[in-house]
């Protein structure tokens, strides 16, 4: 068996693709691996408990027709890529589209069962200014850190883990109410489901947390070297000790906008002065997303593109429960719940808990 999958689905464009080619070829150097271009090959392979790197040339427009094929499948076979570990190098020839594909990549790639560790997505813009810092850091021009980035990426998908343990210590963030969220009854159904892990709730309601001001990196870094922050209060008091302690971070995000709310956009946005000491590969992310009408696919790609993508926790293979229900309480009364929240609390156990060994084999 190969070492590595990789969906590379095809491309017309011959002169679109010369600079994928280039940054995947330096990437896989060292690594044996089958390439699979189109719906029917991916829908033939047997791509469960594999290692996958998806690679996708997306022109000036954005669009790749033979993804969109692949990525029908995906969603309509929701165990397709159980027990996969994956990682996507998306390359453009324009400024844009290529975080929102991938953040939908990702997604789709999720609900079929694959697991992406910290930072998964490896973009390459049409001038690929997006590596300015980057190539300062390393040393190198812009191409050169695009390199990198690919080169470590294949390394994080071979090396990656899932970590568990014992008595996994979760820490669920939420802003709603008790007595009525729909968002907070769902996340009681599951919690009544793992009674091996150790739970710490902190509410982020009622004004208290203050959204990231834009200090500059150093002053930034500065107080993230302190454990704190400018604006200091619940983030740094409560949250920071508790996300450095736990082994998985769950979201518990209600839709109302199409978009996460205030306050969990403001944890997110103030994670940065954490990040800039400390990183979080090791812990995994999970969500809660209840929609009031639709949308909750919206907001589960943005926890993946705020936590995952950008602040490194691990995604786990379906790693988000969507619901529907708008009325408070109506969610007791959406048809199948209880199984639904006993399935998701079966998945979040089976990827956090560590098993006897009797167990494994």
């Amino acid at each position: 068996m190969k070492d590595i999958v990789l969906i590379n689905p095809y491309c017309p464009e011959e002169s679109r693709k010369e600079r994928l080619e280039g940054i995947v070829k330096h990437s896989l150097s060292g690594y044996s691996f089958d390439m699979l271009t189109t719906a029917e090959e991916v829908e033939n392979a047997d791509l469960r408990n594999r290692r996958l790197l998806f690679t996708v040339s997306l022109g000036q427009s954005g669009i790749n027709l033979s993804w969109y094929a692949i990525m029908k499948y995906l969603r309509l076979n929701r165990e397709a890529l159980e027990g996969a570990v994956g990682g996507v190098i998306l390359d453009g020839n324009s400024e844009l589209f290529t975080k929102s594909t991938g953040r939908s990549l990702v997604f789709t790639a999720n609900r079929a069962g694959c697991t992406f560790p910290g930072r998964p997505l490896v973009e390459g813009t049409r001038t690929l200014k997006n590596y300015n810092i980057q190539a300062q850091n390393l040393g190198t021009d812009n191409m050169g850190a695009y390199m990198e980035a690919g080169r470590q990426l294949v390394e994080n998908i071979m090396s990656f883990r899932q970590p568990r343990s014992r008595n996994p210590k979760l820490l669920v963030l939420h802003a709603g109410n008790n007595r009525t969220s729909n968002s907070m009854a769902l996340w009681s159904m599951i919690k009544s489901h793992l009674p091996e892990c150790s739970v710490k709730e902190i509410s982020l309601r009622n004004g208290q947390v203050m959204d990231c001001r834009g200090c500059s990196y150093e002053t930034c870094r500065h107080f993230g070297e302190e454990g704190s922050c400018f604006y200091g209060g619940t983030i740094t008091k409560k949250v920071y000790p508790a996300i450095l302690e736990c082994d998985a971070l769950v979201m518990v995000c209600p839709n109302y906008n199409d978009a996460l709310g205030g306050n969990l956009t403001a944890f997110v946005n103030r994670m940065t002065a954490l990040f800039t000491t400390n990183r979080f590969y090791d812990k995994s992310l999970f969500g809660i997303v209840v929609s009031g009408y639709s949308g909750g696919d919206i907001v589960a790609e943005q926890l993946i593109s705020g936590l995952n993508m950008n602040k490194t926790f691990a995604l786990p293979g379906k790693f988000a429960i969507l619901e529907t229900a708008n009325d408070p309480g109506a969610i007791m009364a959406s048809e199948g719940i209880e199984e639904r929240a006993a399935a998701f609390a079966a998945n979040m156990r089976e990827k956090l808990i560590e098993k006897d060994d009797d167990d494994q084999r």
